[in-house]
């Protein structure tokens, strides 16, 4: 198949890839647009893999107030240099992140930063509830398993799903700008301010 210029850059419009990244992905899957993307979405998760142990010592705290003042969040981001910190890319990620924030109310950034005590008691909850329908006893735990990554997909902001597009989770859109700017990336903490809450 003779892939062409027009779908190249069609390709880089989508993902912000490099030319011959495109050209190759392209390559790699017979020129079918939406393989390629997928194709350079698992190469930059190899990309932001090696990145992760990398310092993230520069950044901005970023502000976001929801239309009508009644909701706001505070933001920090984090990552290798200024340069990058200054960047439109990063800067927009910042606001995704706090949008996101905002419209989903996640309680920790990751898995690991939820205290202990309340996974147990989200399980403790979760398995009497499973009682209390009669199910037999052999399944519980794999319900409760179940209901606890429901319960992380819901409440880790890098599991939730993007508010922007729900097929992505926000560790995709992390993991996918990490990928484009070269650098590593983290979402270090944030504060998200109700009125009357």
């Amino acid at each position: 198949m003779t892939i062409t210029a027009q779908t190249v850059k069609e390709l880089r419009d989508k993902t912000g890839a490099g030319m011959m990244d495109c050209k190759k992905a392209l390559n790699e899957t017979d020129g079918d647009v939406e393989k390629a993307i997928n194709y350079l979405r698992e190469k930059g998760i190899s990309k932001a893999a090696k990145r992760a142990g990398r310092a993230t010592s520069e950044g901005i705290i970023y502000s976001y107030i929801h239309p009508g003042s009644k909701l706001g969040v505070l933001l920090e981001v984090t990552c290798e240099t200024d340069f990058v910190a200054r960047n439109d890319e990063f800067q927009n990620f910042a606001k995704d992140v706090a949008m996101q924030i905002a419209a989903a109310n996640p309680i920790a950034i990751k898995r690991e930063d939820i205290d202990q005590k309340l996974i147990d008691t989200e399980r403790e909850i979760y398995r009497q509830l499973a009682l209390n329908e009669g199910k037999p006893e052999k399944i519980i735990d794999k319900i409760v398993d179940g209901k606890i990554e429901k319960y992380f997909a819901e409440s880790c902001l890098l599991e939730q799903p993007f508010v922007k597009d729900n097929d992505r989770t926000m560790n995709n859109i992390l993991t996918e700008l990490i990928a484009k700017i070269g650098e590593n990336v983290a979402i270090k903490r944030f504060a998200r301010f109700m009125l009357g809450q």
